[in-house]
């Protein structure tokens, strides 16, 4: 089923603001993609990420007597019960609370969230920054943004053991992000740009992706280190070319980009499916987002009418779901 969704990109309103205490609190966050850089990002290389305003998660916190607990499309009931993959969710509520000097208060939390698990969109850190400004708020406390994203990482330690942060930062970001050794600074993007993420339908699989990457590297270093270093420089190329609004250069370098991902071993059929299907039906560029292997794809369109004939060939290709969202040029 496609769920078809367009709003610029934005940084969504911080819900951890009040001054007092609230009985009732909500926080949200958005899903994002990485234009570039993946897997070469863990090798010291930079990437860009982008929030996808088209997907977002909320958290809606309230007060409760007893045990906290936890309502979701994936499990309800107390806190304490909650499944394996929901730990991190928990995570998220009992550091916030701890943080700020409430790790008795009892929480009855509900989340409605957009953005599809494991797939390489921010599933885990968009919950993750949704239950901390709805928690933040319940207590009338205000969250710096490094506080924020310290908690959220705690979070993320949880879901993917060594996280590098990038996640954390792009699901509360305002457009595209540049990201180099943990630190994140706003992009110059000179053109709006037109993208469809496309869902595969098959689930990601980043940890193994990594260790697969890992693997190649310790047998075939040569071949992998070039590969890491084309990525590298094409993620400064994307840089230049979203600053100068080069429609089709972006394109292009999305596109080697998915070439040299794919030569790692963090590609998969049904993205090689996704990627040849937007591009018969005249996409600018095209490649998996995210660790690869199952997941999405991400693609760049000339405008919202390319994306609705783009989209309906990615639909007829397989694709299980679409969204296309707009990011707005910088000032």
């Amino acid at each position: 089923m496609t769920t078809p969704s367009v709003r610029p990109a934005r940084r969504p309103d911080a819900a951890a603001t009040p001054t007092a205490p609230a009985s009732v609190a909500t926080g949200r966050a958005t899903g994002k993609a990485i234009l570039i850089g993946e897997h070469a990002v863990v090798y010291g290389r930079p990437a860009i990420a982008l929030p996808l305003a088209a997907l977002a998660v909320q958290a809606t916190a309230s007060r409760t007597d007893g045990a906290s607990r936890i309502r979701s499309a994936l499990f309800s009931g107390r806190l304490d019960a909650a499944p394996a993959r929901l730990l991190p969710t928990a995570k998220a509520i009992t550091a916030t609370l701890e943080a700020l000097g409430h790790p008795h208060l009892a929480v009855d939390l509900q989340i409605q969230s957009e953005i599809p698990a494991e797939r390489g969109v921010g599933s885990s850190a968009a919950v993750a920054a949704a239950v901390v400004r709805a928690v933040a708020a319940l207590v009338g406390a205000t969250l710096t943004g490094d506080e924020e994203h310290a908690l959220i990482q705690q979070a993320e330690r949880v879901a993917h053991t060594a996280p590098s942060g990038l996640d954390s930062h792009a699901v509360r970001a305002r457009g595209p992000l540049w990201f180099d050794n943990g630190v994140a600074e706003p992009v110059a993007v000179g053109r709006p740009l037109c993208l469809i993420v496309a869902d595969t339908g098959v689930a990601g699989r980043t940890r193994e992706a990594v260790a697969g990457v890992a693997e190649r590297r310790r047998t075939d270093p040569h071949a992998v280190d070039a590969a890491i270093d084309r990525l590298g420089s094409l993620t400064h190329d994307a840089r230049r070319v979203l600053a100068e609004g080069d429609l089709d250069g972006l394109g292009d370098v999305m596109t080697q980009a998915h070439g040299l991902l794919s030569g790692l071993g963090v590609g998969d059929p049904a993205l090689d499916r996704l990627v040849g299907a937007s591009t018969r039906a005249g996409a600018l560029g095209a490649k998996l987002t995210g660790g690869g292997r199952g997941g999405c794809a991400l693609i760049l369109v000339r405008d919202l009418d390319h994306a609705a004939d783009v989209a309906g060939s990615l639909r007829a290709a397989g694709a299980a779901a679409t969204w296309t969202t707009m990011v707005e040029a910088t000032p």
